[in-house]
């Protein structure tokens, strides 16, 4: 009875496609998240009858076998690659990227992570750090003194001081672009590390090389469509609910074959 397989495979599928639509509504309101899609294969096939095989009645060629399938299973979850709505925040250190492109962070192993999340804050030491405390790449340090800080949208931080009539450059941000942003590996925390399947990290100034521009006093919504994902939903609880029933059906016919005398 192989429905009996079939139909749990189905069904761990839909439980995969729920705990992804979960995920999504979880991040609504999540700093530049970008929304997941659950994708699935179906497995291999038992070839009782293959196609082409001869008769061996009268030597003619079947056009057609008998292919059992056996079930399905999760291939990958993509993540939809798409820019949310932009909110003003009118804080100086609030960033949107209007476009693609990515912050560089150092964590404190050493190693490069990459986010969207522009909520970015100040050190005790003045440092350009994330919420988590992670220095953006390149170290821009903002002055004790500074009354406050300007960024244009490429990049260029300026501070203004109250006995300055000209603004001092500090530095400029730069983004790393990647030729396959779904391939880079989500770690939490709003950080993706760089991966074999997104290819090296492409460094370059905001809005030039493909990358987009910085938006000061700005952040990135989340890409999440809840209407969507709400459908989603409603279609994975009905399909996890007629796998259920195979196994119902499945287990009937079972039973009737063990009463049989």
């Amino acid at each position: 009875m192989r429905a009996l397989k079939i139909a749990a495979t189905g069904m761990s599928a839909q439980q995969t496609r729920v705990e992804v639509i979960s995920n999504n509504l979880a991040n609504m309101s999540t700093t530049g998240y970008n929304a997941r899609r659950a994708e699935f294969s179906d497995l291999l096939y038992q070839q009782v009858t293959r196609a082409g095989t001869i008769n061996s009645a009268d030597g003619t060629v079947l056009p057609t076998g008998v292919q059992l399938g056996l079930g399905v299973r999760p291939s990958s979850v993509t993540v939809n690659v798409s820019q949310g709505a932009l909110s003003q925040t009118s804080g100086d250190l609030d960033f949107a990227i209007e476009g693609r492109g990515y912050f560089e962070v150092t964590l404190p192993s050493g190693l490069a992570a990459y986010t969207r999340d522009g909520s970015l804050k100040r050190s005790a030491d003045g440092l350009i750090v994330t919420s988590d405390g992670y220095p953006v790449v390149p170290d821009i340090v903002i002055p004790d003194d500074a009354r406050s800080i300007s960024v244009s949208p490429e990049g260029e931080v300026y501070a203004y001081f109250n006995d300055r009539v000209e603004p001092e450059l500090l530095g400029q941000f730069t983004l790393s672009g990647f030729s396959n942003e779904s391939g880079l590996e989500a770690a939490g925390d709003n950080l993706f590390l760089e991966t074999a399947a997104s290819g090296s990290a492409i460094v370059g100034t905001p809005g030039t090389n493909g990358l987009g521009a910085l938006r000061q006093g700005y952040l990135e919504d989340s890409s999440v469509d809840a209407v969507r994902e709400v459908t989603e939903l409603i279609e994975a609880q009905r399909g996890y609910e007629l796998n259920a029933k195979v196994i119902t059906a499945a287990d009937q016919m079972l039973a009737a074959t063990t009463q049989v005398r």
